[in-house]
């Protein structure tokens, strides 16, 4: 059974007849030019945006799973967070946990993963860019839920919070979870498991990065020769 399997889906002028599907514990990632359609189709995925054509979450339909379910199978942490009010770190992280019952279990644990322990009681609206994006992949992780879907996680991210961020991921899917995220920088790209290929708003290629990410296909989608391979591999000290 898949995890997530999308389906001939179609937004008008936004993508056309997409289908993917994604095993348990796969770590994987949308690639693309800006406006090839990484974010729609992610939305279509967690189903937040609607389109023709057919989401499942492990074989169950998503139009048939009720919103307050839909929380503890899926997380969003969308590509830009915004906050009118002054809200602690903290509390925004503990929100994950509602959809299980408001325990805050693990809430302590995902805020000094994601290096946010020192910042646990300052509001989030007076937060940078990244140190927001850190807030709300924390409170995806604690929602413990099965499917993670993130929109640009690591673009508003420094290298070593970039690497972090991959190392909780691949971590989660060790444990059974399935990863989902959008990005633009080729070289992590190599760090994951399977690459859907986006372009004009059409799938052009999915599968491993190094058999997907070809010279060939370089050229044809992003308009870059590519002089030698773009693998590399990053690790914490």
């Amino acid at each position: 059974m898949t995890a997530l399997t999308v389906t001939n889906a179609s937004v008008s002028g936004r993508i056309t007849d997409v289908s993917m599907a994604l095993a348990p514990g796969m770590l994987a990632g949308l690639v693309g030019p800006n406006g090839s359609g990484k974010s729609t189709l992610l939305q279509v995925a967690a189903g937040l945006l609607p389109a023709t054509g057919g989401v499942s979450w492990s074989g169950r339909e998503v139009d048939e799973i009720l919103i307050p379910e839909r929380g503890r199978l899926a997380a969003w942490v969308p590509q830009e967070a915004r906050f009118e009010f002054g809200f602690s770190v903290r509390s925004v992280v503990a929100q994950g946990r509602y959809a299980r019952g408001d325990d805050e279990c693990g809430v302590d644990e995902a805020l000094q993963q994601l290096d946010l322990t020192a910042l646990a009681h300052r509001p989030v609206n007076r937060l940078s860019g990244g140190e927001r994006q850190r807030v709300m992949i924390a409170r995806a992780l604690v929602t413990e839920a099965p499917l993670q879907l993130w929109d640009e996680p690591l673009a508003p991210l420094d290298p070593r919070h970039g690497i972090e961020v991959l190392t909780h991921a691949r971590r989660l899917t060790r444990a059974g979870s399935t990863v989902l995220f959008s990005l633009h920088d080729l070289r992590a790209a190599y760090c994951l498991d399977f690459v859907v290929v986006l372009h004009q708003g059409r799938l052009r290629a999915a599968g491993p990065p190094e058999e997907v990410l070809t010279p060939e296909l370089l050229m044809e989608v992003f308009g870059v020769r590519a002089k030698q391979s773009l693998g590399l591999t990053l690790e914490l000290p």
